[in-house]
């Protein structure tokens, strides 16, 4: 059927969505700017019909009322990589940590050791085509909607429409959930600290022109890049950007001129940041989000290294 006419068939309030989740399934959690809340609030809602549920996710932001006490036995949330809003949960042993590579996640998906029976995600609105952007995290989450026996989206007017792999088309999706609302932010931790500025000081002499950056994210980095305006066409082949990035994109100081590996562009997996970082990120083709998978490939102006399935290291080829 002509995809509007499917994409209104789908439409469904929270509640409605959640009301597929049964007992004894497990759930992927979008992480990130992208967790969404409103979905995960009526997941709760449906807790009293609930038994032995498992959450799994990497770093959402907000709240996970799932990991509360009065929820043990209802559900259960397993960790991919602790937020501080599940640490204490680990800690009284009312939720779990595996440690992994995030290069390993989709593989837990794609070879059925973990398969999941829903899959909890936020998008953009559909294109004129029926496409809806992932936005501001792809990460392992494509590949999880891929995999996954049901896909639930919040179609979010907030969420920045994205470039690159990043996009499901409204029939790969079993229910939407519209929604109007600013999506979580994480704030830049200040690095005014003169620590933060001798450091990034020590490691910006390292860097030559030319170079492709992996960031992360925090005061250090951010003071680092502070310390690169006055370096010349640095590229981004990294699993994540901050706002930290605006500045020297808009000076042409990080073009990707010289990457050997998709030049011109920034290659990730999902961003942290705020507001400003997702108003950047709006339709703008400099950026070119890829599964983690994808993602875990950097290039440099000496060479290319590249993920192999087949062993949790990067090798050089």
């Amino acid at each position: 059927m002509p995809w509007r006419e499917e994409y209104r068939r789908k439409l469904k309030t929270a509640d409605e969505a959640l009301s597929l989740l049964r007992s004894a399934q497990r759930v992927w959690v979008q992480q990130g700017n992208s967790t969404p809340q409103p979905l995960i609030d009526a997941m709760i809602r449906r807790a009293p019909l609930l038994r032995d549920v498992e959450v799994i996710s990497m770093l959402t932001l907000g709240d996970a009322p799932y990991t509360l006490p009065e929820f043990a036995g209802t559900f259960r949330h397993g960790g991919l990589f602790l937020g501080g809003n599940v640490r204490q949960a680990v800690r009284e042993g009312r939720a779990d940590y595996t440690p992994i590579f995030l290069s390993e996640i989709e593989g837990l998906f794609l070879s059925g050791e973990m398969p999941l029976d829903i899959v909890l995600l936020q998008v953009a609105p559909p294109d004129d085509h029926g496409y809806l952007s992932l936005g501001t995290c792809v990460d392992c989450t494509l590949t999880a909607a891929r995999t996954g026996t049901l896909v639930i989206a919040e179609v979010n007017d907030h969420m920045p429409r994205t470039c690159g792999d990043c996009f499901l088309h409204v029939s790969e999706i079993d229910a939407l959930v519209e929604t109007s609302r600013p999506l979580l932010e994480l704030p830049r931790e200040s690095c005014a600290d003169d620590l933060h500025h001798r450091i990034a000081a020590h490691v910006a002499a390292l860097v030559p022109d030319g170079a492709t950056l992996q960031l992360g994210i925090g005061g250090i980095p951010d003071a680092v890049l502070m310390a690169l305006e006055n370096h010349r066409d640095l590229g981004i082949h990294s699993e994540l950007v901050s706002d930290g990035v605006i500045p020297l994109i808009e000076k042409g100081v990080i073009n990707g001129a010289r990457k050997n590996l998709h030049p011109g562009k920034a290659i990730l997996g999902f961003v942290l940041g705020t507001h400003e970082l997702f108003d950047f990120l709006r339709d703008n083709p400099f950026f070119e989000f890829h599964p983690s998978a994808m993602s875990t490939i950097r290039s440099s102006s000496r060479r290319t290294i590249a993920w192999s399935p087949s062993t949790p290291l990067c090798k050089s080829i």
